[in-house]
């Protein structure tokens, strides 16, 4: 018989694929709140337990990043920075490749949850400025900042866990070894695939008055560029260390809080931009956590893992259970749970480098796959705009299989 959290569960991502109750759109972190609020009621988490699951270091993350966000799109700083860089001929799949690449690098830098903040209000002013439908816009930013930080042990939450249980004196090194040229040219067939689905509702070359970027002169802009230049410092910090092979003394959640300090001390109307913060998608993530601990209590996934009888080294059932696993317990649950097991049983750094391209492409699949899809849908309905769960997925599930296939015909050819 099935538990009640993963009922909870299916019925969650039903409701997410519909969302829709006659004349009223449900939000996603309504969804997500019902089903937390429900596992609790019926008592598959205690309230004690469900409060102890609330990761608090990723929502003080996400805090200082849509302080720091906000305050770029009011002071039209990142947009002065960004737009004279966009190439404004070459055609749709030049302007796809430069969006997809550079969302890419920057979430191998910066980390995939901190570009999902701060681009999605830039990629919306980008579609209203050029004239061109957004949610090709939105699909680019969310495939690219997923596909990109695949290749680096501080792109996203679970390669770092990856890294730091790996036991590699330098995890720059495996991880770009074995990952930096299937992402490559994952990046591109990206590129070309959006091309091929939306390039005919983009003009060959766009007007160059669509890429003027102007500062908003003002008391906002000097805090503005202080918190961007100290987030840049104390990540480019955290990737030096982790490059070296040290652990950083300070956790994400203390970088995004320092880089917003500016914002929060000398900015003007202080009250009402945290008004304005994307408490929803707060909300989303206080309730996912709570949901996920209690599906992860059920012991189901745990228990389904010893009785399949696989050999759960092999590279086809890493890439294959961490692609669809993920989508029903999240990527950093699951490859909490995972990398133990692997590492007991003497896993190659190939079988390691499977489990974290497959746990990160998996937010490729569905919406609710990965943290930074649902930070971009949130961040762009608050602005007008959405992605649904079938337009997301229909083109999601087959670059998810194009994606997977790439990383394990290049780690089997590297291994």
């Amino acid at each position: 018989m099935i538990s009640f959290p993963l009922f909870v569960v299916a019925a969650v991502f039903f409701v997410t694929a519909v969302r829709k109750i006659g004349p009223w759109t449900l939000p996603i972190w309504a969804i997500m709140g019902a089903g937390a609020a429900l596992v609790v009621l019926h008592g598959d988490i205690s309230p004690s337990s469900a409060w102890g699951a609330i990761n608090w270091q990723v929502l003080l993350f996400l805090f200082g990043m849509f302080i720091l966000g906000q305050a770029l799109e009011e002071s039209g700083l990142l947009a002065s920075i960004l737009n004279p860089l966009l190439p404004g001929r070459g055609g749709p799949f030049l302007f796809f490749l430069f969006l997809t690449v550079g969302f890419g690098l920057l979430s191998a830098l910066l980390m995939n949850d901190t570009v999902a903040v701060i681009a999605t209000p830039w990629v919306l002013g980008l579609s209203r400025r050029c004239r061109v439908p957004s949610k090709p816009l939105l699909l680019t930013l969310a495939f690219g900042v997923t596909i990109g930080s695949v290749m680096s042990p501080l792109g996203n939450p679970q390669n770092l866990l990856i890294a730091l249980k790996g036991g590699w004196a330098n995890p720059f090194f495996p991880f770009l070894r074995y990952l930096l040229l299937p992402t490559a040219i994952n990046l591109l067939l990206t590129a070309w695939f959006l091309t091929l689905l939306y390039g005919k509702s983009f003009p060959e070359a766009m007007p160059s008055a669509s890429f003027e970027g102007r500062q908003r002169p003002g008391p906002l802009l000097t805090p503005c560029k202080l918190s961007l230049g100290l987030l840049l410092f104390l990540l480019t910090y955290q990737l030096v260390s982790l490059f070296l092979g040290k652990a950083s003394p300070f956790p994400l959640s203390m970088v995004s809080l320092a880089a917003a300090s500016p914002l929060l001390v000398a900015a003007p109307r202080r009250i009402e931009r945290l008004k304005k913060i994307d408490w929803s998608t707060l909300f989303f993530f206080f309730a996912m956590f709570i949901l996920m601990e209690a599906v992860w209590r059920t012991g189901f996934f745990q228990g389904w893992l010893h009785r399949t009888g696989w050999n759960l080294t092999a590279l086809p059932v890493v890439l294959g259970l961490s692609v669809g696993v993920s989508q029903f317990i999240s990527n950093v649950p699951f490859v909490a749970l995972y990398t133990p097991l692997l590492m007991k049983a003497g896993a190659s750094t190939e079988t390691l480098m499977a489990l974290a391209a497959g746990s990160t492409v998996a937010g490729n699949f569905l919406i609710l796959g990965a943290a930074s899809n649902v930070i971009i849908v949130q961040n762009a309905e608050k602005r007008g705009e959405t992605l649904t769960f079938w337009e997301f997925a229909r083109v999601g599930a087959l670059l998810t299989l194009i994606n997977t296939a790439v990383y394990w015909f290049l780690l089997v050819e590297r291994g």
